[in-house]
């Protein structure tokens, strides 16, 4: 019949995740009942703490026994269910955790692959002879420095003798020129050696006692 009129859509298997919703539901499921039973025991409560010992009372607390030990199981199924969906939450973050992991080693395969291509390109025998050149460059730069710098003028050796007498000719040179003996120059000087007189007459006394040139 299959191949006639061919195979019925396998169904995907559950997941994780559908599992865990399915306990989750039927947890909420029971919560519900467990409501329910812990209403139903308090009215039994109730309608106990107002009567009387007798037939009556103890049918009452039957019911109520009944509905405990119903509790009980339910609570009972409930744990269950709830270390299993611990259990499978666990088992999903480890599952996560693992994927993460190959998600890195996989990032980490890929990055060495790249890292290998791109040294396989460096060859370390023409950076070092680069290395070198540039060396021996900076080395030629520094001599050219150096001999650009020299002072072909000066002469190599000058005597403290030689400083002193070019010293005194000099001094002897700027004497000629300003024309001054003995540190006074010549036209602070006059024929009879002594300073110029800039008052021409002497000076008299007008009658007012007033000083005036004659």
């Amino acid at each position: 019949m299959n191949r006639i009129f061919g195979g019925g859509k396998k169904e995907p298997k559950p997941t994780l995740d559908d599992a865990m919703s399915n306990l989750d539901t039927r947890i909420s499921t029971l919560d519900v009942r467990l409501s329910k039973l812990n209403s139903e025991l308090s009215v039994y409560q109730q309608k106990l703490s107002r009567m009387s010992d007798g037939p009556g009372k103890n049918a009452i607390k039957q019911k109520a026994l009944n509905i405990l030990k119903q509790r009980k199981q339910i609570e009972s199924q409930k744990a269950a269910l709830q270390t299993q969906s611990w259990n499978m939450e666990q088992a999903s973050m480890t599952t996560t955790n693992l994927r993460n992991v190959m998600t890195t080693v996989d990032a980490m395969k890929e990055a060495n692959k790249e890292l290998k291509k791109q040294y396989g390109k460096i060859n370390i025998d023409k950076i070092e002879s680069i290395q070198d050149e540039m060396e021996d460059l900076l080395d030629m730069s520094s001599e050219l420095q150096d001999t650009m710098s020299r002072n072909y003028a000066l002469p190599d050796d000058v005597s403290e003798s030689e400083l002193d007498a070019e010293l005194e000719a000099l001094g002897d040179e700027m004497a000629f020129e300003t024309g001054e003996t003995d540190g006074v120059p010549s036209y602070l000087m006059e024929d009879g050696g002594g300073m110029p007189q800039f008052i021409d007459e002497p000076v008299q006394e007008d009658k007012e006692g007033l000083q005036t040139a004659a």
